[in-house]
């Protein structure tokens, strides 16, 4: 009997071999380097799970800028691709060219190495090619250090990365919480810490730093007793930090002490920073030593052990502070970074005298380590990170919005008309008053009560009245009327508003240069002459000059307020000077009225309020003699309304609230 072969059984899901993660980590110049190669490494070592490819790009490639890719095959990677994308001119447009080389590039070399993730480092114009390219071709990408905050149009490129790029590595929790706000998925963003502090934690101390110290500097150079100076121009302020630069220069001179300077990065505006550093010939200067590239490991001892670091490097507010190397930041390229103790920031300078204090200062100091930046085990958390991509899940990325409130308000128009409502405050007169006023124009409820005389009683009683009224009305908003002269405009039968719901502000229409002050902090309004505020002023001046009283009317009651009221009943009955304070109150708002029609041209002036009928006959002559002839037949007519001054304010907030859905 033949005997038949047993079926293996099915391998479970969860066993099955995971395919190697094919990662491609691009780097562009010799600062993300440092930050990429401990994570090039890490990968290396993993050769079950990662299949490494790298590309370079950028500056790595220019020989003026040291040539750097060398130091990457010094490191022992295989660069499957080098990439020359660089325009040279080092001007604005040569940025943009930059990047625009570099996405016709792209393509190509992405196309045949496919990877599953592309790893993508800061803030630089080629990075942002490296981000737009692979996300056009739908290759995952792994972003590090976005969220952060600085100045110049890095700032904008970083984030521009970020709401490409489908996962993050952070490096601090006001990144992680920045990248958060962006509506970035929180199960994607990993805080990681920065990869270089993972070498510059675990190596920073050599035995041989003296000898990388003399190397650079010179066999007399000591410990703590140089400087370490680099500077990048910043792109959206070219001229001034040149400026900088310059004044930087002239003061490491003054200050007569060995220094290390490194040539400025390829962004627009070296070319002039290093005609500065030529034309002060600071590469013959004895004190100065200039190198257009100083290996990583290299470049950590001398930030280490410098007596202080000097420029607008990101070098200076991150790494330099693990080893409390005393720091200048200058200008404003590194503005909102995180920083440590060790950063002293020079915003501005005017003058070399500033800088030249800043390293009295610093120079020679010492500062604890700042683990801002990361702890030293970033690399460990990024490699177990990736191997937690699931390449099955889609590739469009989903943002996370925050929830955005529906409107609650029907855009039934009938709906509208029956139940919207607003709550309407007026301060002014003798009594305060709240109304709720619907759609249509009716006051459904007035509540009223006597004014208090102290703005605190006052606030507190218009809140209970408002309280009172809440459970009376639909839907509520306030408005809320002061105690001087309002006005509206109605042009085809609606409110003008203005830009600022601020129009017709006809109380603070100045009618005279050295007229009395105004509430506002101006003088010469129309309500410091013509408010019932301003009338009760002059009453209480009459008053107290004992001119107010007239015969036939007796004494003022006990303890009774001066008021408006006590004004106008002694000009009827013949009282001189209470007669010419309402005819200049008259005459005020009579010109700034006057003032208003040879603007807009309108059809009726309608007065009203409580001195409404006061002032019509004033008004109407001041028109007749001092408009234009276009305007002086244009009558003035008080208000019939009920409570114009509420109604209007009402209509104002119900105009606002529903003028948006029809």
């Amino acid at each position: 009997m033949q005997r038949t072969r047993e079926k293996p059984e099915k391998m479970p899901e969860n066993n099955k071999a995971r395919k190697k993660l094919r990662v491609c980590v691009a780097t562009c110049n010799r600062a993300d380097y440092s930050k990429l190669a401990p994570i090039m490494f890490g990968i290396k070592a993993q050769p079950d799970e990662f299949e490494l490819e790298v590309v370079v790009l950028g500056s790595h490639l220019i020989d003026d800028y040291g040539n750097t890719f060398r130091m990457i095959e010094q490191d022992d990677f295989d660069i499957g691709s080098k990439l020359h994308t660089i325009v040279r001119g080092e001007d604005e447009a040569a940025m943009v060219e930059s990047v625009g080389l570099a996405l016709v590039k792209l393509p190509d070399v992405l196309h045949r190495l496919r990877p599953d993730v592309l790893v993508v480092h800061g803030d630089r114009f080629d990075a942002l090619a490296l981000a737009t390219a692979a996300a056009l071709m739908n290759i995952r990408i792994l972003h590090l250090e976005g969220g952060e905050v600085s100045g110049t149009i890095d700032d904008s490129i970083r984030h521009a990365i970020s709401k490409l790029a489908h996962y993050h590595a952070c490096c601090t929790r006001s990144a992680e919480q920045h990248l958060i706000a962006m509506c970035e998925d929180h199960a994607r963003i990993l805080l990681a810490g920065c990869p270089s502090y993972d070498k510059l934690l675990a190596a920073h101390y050599r035995d041989d730093y003296m000898d990388i110290i003399k190397n650079w500097l010179g066999d007399h150079v000591k410990e703590h007793d140089y400087i370490v100076a680099l500077q990048h121009p910043v792109t959206t302020d070219i001229k001034n930090s040149i400026k900088i630069y310059e004044l930087m220069l002239d003061a490491l001179i003054s200050f007569n002490k060995r220094t290390l300077i490194l040539f400025p990065n390829i962004d627009a505006g070296s070319k002039e920073m290093v005609r500065v550093m030529r034309k002060k010939g600071v590469e013959q200067h004895p004190n100065f030593r200039a190198v257009k590239h100083v290996p990583f490991e290299q470049f950590i001892q001398l930030v280490c052990h410098a007596g202080a670091m000097i420029g607008n490097s990101s070098c200076g507010v991150r790494e330099a502070g693990a080893f409390g190397t005393p720091v200048i930041n200058l200008g404003s390229r590194q503005t909102g970074r995180e920083t440590g103790e060790n950063v002293l920031h020079v915003r501005d300078a005017d003058t070399q005298n500033k800088i030249y204090h800043a390293l009295e200062l610093q120079f020679g100091k010492r500062y604890p380590c700042s683990k801002i930046y990361g702890d030293g085990n970033a690399v460990p958390r990024i490699l177990k990170f990736l191997q937690t991509i699931d390449l099955d899940e889609p590739l469009q990325k989903t943002f996370c919005f925050p929830p955005v409130k529906e409107w609650d308000i029907s855009q039934d128009i009938d709906h509208i008309l029956e139940t919207q409502s607003a709550l309407a405050v007026d301060l002014g007169g003798t009594n305060l008053r709240v109304a709720i006023v619907s759609m249509t124009g009716k006051i459904v409820k007035k509540y009223t009560q006597a004014n208090p005389k102290t703005f605190e009683e006052r606030i507190a009683l218009i809140l209970k009245m408002c309280k009172e009224a809440l459970s009376d009305a639909v839907c509520l908003n306030c408005r809320i009327l002061g105690v001087g002269i309002g006005g509206g405009i109605i042009q085809h039968n609606e409110l003008v508003h203005g830009s600022t719901f601020c129009a017709a502000e006809l109380g603070h229409i100045m009618v005279s240069l050295d007229g009395p002050e105004c509430m506002c902090g101006s003088r010469g309004c129309i309500e410091a002459y013509a408010s019932g505020m301003a009338l009760q002023r002059e009453a209480k001046r009459l008053h107290d000059e004992d001119v107010l009283k007239v015969d036939g009317i007796t004494d003022m009651k006990n303890n009774e307020p001066v008021s408006a009221v006590h004004l106008i009943n002694a000009a009827r009955l013949g009282n001189s000077k209470a007669d010419a304070v309402l005819q200049t109150a008259g005459m005020a708002l009579g010109v700034g009225i006057v003032n208003i029609l040879h603007m807009v041209n309108p059809s009726l002036v309608i007065l009203s309020g409580v001195l409404a009928s006061h002032y019509q006959s004033p008004v109407q002559q001041v028109i007749e003699q001092r408009a234009l002839p276009s305007a002086r037949s244009i009558r003035v007519l008080t208000s019939d309304l009920e409570e114009p001054a509420l109604m209007g304010a009402a209509s104002m907030v119900l105009d606002y609230t529903t003028r948006r859905l029809y």
